[in-house]
């Protein structure tokens, strides 16, 4: 089977590129730091807001026939970013991408999860939903909280 490999951008914010998936769990987990239970703003990524972006994935998932990567690492830690995004600013902004003001895109919506160019023509730049005929994806549409935790471990 061939190794999976996946934009850098889930790691750097940066358009091109690849790195192996080991790469991704060490570089973006460190940067997500560690998921907690909720502690009064703290920064950490609270449980509510995984399990929150974690039901939301599935049920977008279902909903849209789209599927998870077959290597659920990418999705583990595409939701965990979903989460931190969520907490940080109100809204699930695409963790993928490079921003100049979080914040400001947060209000315009646009790479709000899930992104215009997800709703219009299915096209998930992280690699969070993908349809079945997408090399990468997976038959699952759902993801256990220990499989997302497990990333970080």
């Amino acid at each position: 089977m061939q190794s999976l490999r996946t934009s850098s951008c889930v790691l750097q914010g940066q358009p091109l590129g690849c790195v192996p998936n080991a790469q991704i769990r060490r570089s973006q987990t460190a940067r997500l730091g560690p998921i907690r239970a909720e502690d009064g703003g703290s920064g950490a990524t609270t449980s509510k807001s995984l399990e929150t972006m974690r039901k939301f994935s599935e049920q977008y998932a279902k909903r849209t026939d789209t599927f998870f990567c077959v290597d659920k690492t990418v999705t583990a830690v595409v939701i965990q970013g979903l989460a931190e995004k969520k907490d940080k600013l109100g809204a699930p902004l695409c963790p993928c991408r490079h921003y100049d003001d979080e914040q400001a895109e947060a209000n315009q919506g646009f790479w709000n999860c899930p992104c215009v160019p997800m709703r219009e023509r299915k096209e998930c730049h992280c690699m969070l939903f993908l349809p079945d005929d997408n090399d990468f994806a997976g038959d699952s549409q759902e993801i256990t909280m220990e499989e997302i935790k497990a990333v970080e471990q």
